[in-house]
C-alpha cells in the first residue's frame, strides 16, 4: 500500500512544507503501466505501476460505504457441511485496545478461508484470537468435530496446536537462520512427548517434499525465499496439525515462488484435508484459492461470498484487485 508523501515549495525568503493529508500520490513516469498508456487509471490494491494509488484511510472510508450487512445464517451458507472452526460474537483486541468487534466466522472442514481487507481492519488479530496471541474480550471460539463441540477460546497456543489441531505459520523471517533445515523441523515437534517422534515427523515431512530433503544438513540462512517459506510451513505440519492459520504466504516471494507456495497450500488443502484460514495481501491470489472470502474493515466482516464470487465483485475489483 502506497504512503503519503509531502512536496516541499522552497522560496528566496522561505520553505513551505505541504501538509501530508493528500489521499492520492502521482506515480514518477517510469512507473506508468500499460493500462495507464491505454488511457486506463488503476486504483485500490491492485500490482503494477499505477496513475493514482489511494491511502489506506480512503480504502478503509470506500469499504467501509460498501459494507452489508452480513449475517450468520449468510456466513453459514457459505460452509459446506457443519462449521469446523467456528468464531461466535468475538471481541478481540491488544492490552484494552478492541480490534474486533463482535464478529463471527465460519469455515467447514477440508474448506479455504481468505481474509482480505485494509491494514488494520483486523485481518492478523483475527489469526492471533484463534491461536492464543491476544486478549479475548468476549465471544467464542469452538471446533465441531463430528458433531462434537469444543471451546477452544482460552486455551493457550501451545495447547491449540498440540491439544486441538491448530498451527499457526507465521509471516515471513521466522525461522532460526542458523539452524539446518532439519533442526528447523525439528523445532516445530517440541510439544511431543520424546524427541524420537518429533524425528519420525521430521523424516515424513522429507518424504513428502525432497527438495528439503537435499537440503537438511544446510542452515536456513542459505535457501531461498521460497524454501524458507516451505520450511515454515513445513515445520508447522510436524504436530499434524487439522488447521492451519497462513499469516501472509506471498509476503516478499517472487512470483514463481508464489505459485509454488499456493500449489502446496492446495495439496495441503485438498490432498491432505487441511482446513486453511488465510490473510493475504496478495487478494487476487488469495481469493483464486480460497473456496470462501471475507472483506474485513474496522474489525468486522463487511462483504462475505465464495471467492471466486468476490473476484467478480467490482467494487472489491476496483478497491483491492487493481481493476
Amino acid at each position: 500500500m502506497a504512503t503519503k508523501k509531502s512536496t516541499k515549495k522552497t522560496t528566496r525568503k522561505k520553505t513551505a512544507q505541504k501538509p501530508a493529508a493528500s489521499k492520492t500520490r502521482r506515480a514518477a513516469p517510469k512507473a506508468k503501466s500499460t493500462q495507464h498508456r491505454r488511457g486506463k487509471n488503476i486504483t485500490g490494491y491492485g500490482a503494477g505501476g499505477v496513475d493514482n494509488v489511494i491511502s489506506v484511510e480512503e480504502v478503509t472510508r470506500q469499504v467501509e460505504a460498501i459494507a452489508e450487512e452480513v449475517s450468520v445464517k449468510q456466513l453459514d451458507s457459505l460452509v459446506k457441511g457443519e462449521p469446523f472452526l467456528q468464531i461466535d460474537d468475538l471481541r478481540a483486541g491488544y492490552g484494552k485496545m478492541q480490534i474486533l468487534h463482535n464478529l463471527n466466522l465460519r469455515v467447514g472442514r477440508k474448506q479455504s478461508l481468505c481474509l482480505i481487507g485494509p491494514n488494520g481492519a483486523g485481518k492478523s488479530t483475527i489469526l492471533h484470537a484463534i491461536f492464543g496471541f491476544n486478549d479475548i474480550f468476549d465471544g467464542r471460539i469452538t471446533i465441531n468435530n463430528n458433531g462434537e463441540e469444543r471451546d477452544v477460546t482460552s486455551l493457550t497456543p501451545n495447547q491449540k496446536l498440540s491439544q486441538a489441531g491448530i498451527a499457526y505459520i507465521l509471516q515471513d523471517k521466522s525461522v532460526f537462520p542458523n539452524m539446518t533445515v532439519e533442526e528447523n523441523l525439528w523445532m516445530g515437534g517440541f510439544l511431543m512427548n520424546k524427541p524420537v517422534e518429533s524425528k519420525r515427523a521430521t523424516e515424513r515431512v522429507f518424504d513428502k517434499y525432497p527438495r528439503l530433503a537435499a537440503r537438511r544438513k544446510h542452515q536456513a540462512k542459505v535457501l531461498s525465499g521460497g524454501e524458507r517459506r516451505l520450511l515454515e510451513i513445513s515445520r508447522a505440519l510436524v504436530m499434524e496439525p487439522e488447521i492451519l492459520l497462513v499469516d501472509e504466504p506471498s509476503i516478499g516471494l517472487e512470483p514463481r515462488f508464489i505459485d509454488m507456495v499456493f500449489e502446496i497450500l492446495h495439496d495441503l488443502q485438498h490432498g491432505e484435508g487441511k482446513t486453511i484460514v488465510m490473510v493475504e495481501q496478495n487478494a487476487k491470489k488469495g481469493l483464486e484459492f480460497a473456496d470462501i472470502g471475507y472483506v474485513l474493515v474496522s474489525g468486522v466482516v463487511a462483504i462475505a461470498g465464495e471467492g471466486d464470487k468476490l473476484l467478480k465483485n467490482p467494487e472489491v475489483g476496483r478497491l483491492f484487485l487493481g481493476g
